[in-house]
């Protein structure tokens, strides 16, 4: 793509903002929608499923009356999982790569989000039962439609990006990644990102620290006791920087739905941990030193 979309470098997450999480009225979304604008979070995270397959309508909603461009923001959403919600006749939770019901999903989540293209489309969830030539052939058709600018893919292994890819380009991964949760940097998962010049992105990227009493936190906590005062930063901002600071050049999606949260997290932007202070945080997640 000649001239691929700029993404705000703090992705928001839209996940908790309706029915899963805050309930956020329409004012109130607009009101979000303006602060992440103002403070440069330019990007949005979607996901079909968001809010029992209500959160993209809600937001489409908001987006019309909100005053911003199109243009100036970037929208990001994804599609496959079949949830069981009562907006869905579905036996069980399951996944639908076909070319048609790809097609079908990105027409519904443009319609909902007021929008004529998505940024970037994802497939949500690996399925063992994908057919990489039935994604190929919807992704072209969209890509030529211009109703998607980029594909990408969450939660895939490389392995699965590489069956997707005798077939169709896949521009980024979206997967969990957070200082306790640093599988992907070893397995290889990050690795491919780089390779092959694919957008990283992480979700949950604060990891289970604030959500989790462990020995793991406790661990964690008396090293960001120390580095908090060092860098004049928070415990949140520590721990963005610390994704940030990998050569993949990870895209945070941060879930929350708090202005004041929102403003903490770009400023982690300008924060360059030291080599040390990042491996001191590393040992203190795995509970031991790198070998």
């Amino acid at each position: 793509m000649k001239n691929p979309p700029t993404y705000s470098k703090i992705i928001a997450g839209t996940m908790t903002w309706g029915k899963w999480g805050k309930k956020l009225s329409t004012d109130e979304m607009i009101g979000l929608m303006n602060h992440c604008f103002e403070i440069g979070v330019t990007t949005f995270d979607h996901a079909d499923i968001y809010g029992d397959y209500t959160n993209e309508e809600d937001f489409g909603t908001a987006f019309m009356k909100s005053g911003l461009k199109r243009e100036n923001i970037q929208l990001i959403s994804k599609c496959g999982i079949q949830f069981k919600a009562e907006t869905r006749d579905n036996k069980v939770k399951h996944y639908n790569y076909e070319e048609r019901y790809i097609i079908w999903s990105v027409e519904q989540s443009l319609k909902k989000l007021k929008t004529e293209y998505l940024d970037m489309f994802l497939l949500h969830r690996p399925s063992p039962l994908m057919d990489q030539h039935e994604v190929s052939r919807a992704v072209e058709k969209l890509k030529k439609d211009g109703k998607i600018r980029q594909f990408g893919v969450s939660n895939f292994t490389p392995s699965q990006i590489a069956l997707l890819e005798t077939a169709v380009r896949v521009e980024g991964n979206q997967v969990e990644c957070s200082l306790t949760h640093n599988e992907v940097m070893e397995d290889g998962t990050l690795d491919d990102c780089i390779i092959k010049e694919r957008m990283a992105m992480a979700w949950s990227p604060l990891g289970t620290y604030f959500r989790k009493s462990s020995e793991q936190s406790k661990r964690i906590q008396k090293v960001l006791d120390l580095l908090t005062d060092k860098y004049k930063a928070t415990e949140d901002q520590l721990l963005l920087s610390w994704i940030m600071k990998h050569p993949a050049n990870i895209f945070p999606v941060v879930g929350t739905a708090t202005p004041e949260r929102l403003s903490l997290a770009m400023k982690a932007v300008d924060i360059s941990l030291e080599l040390e202070d990042w491996f001191l945080l590393l040992e203190a997640s795995n509970g031991e030193e790198v070998a």
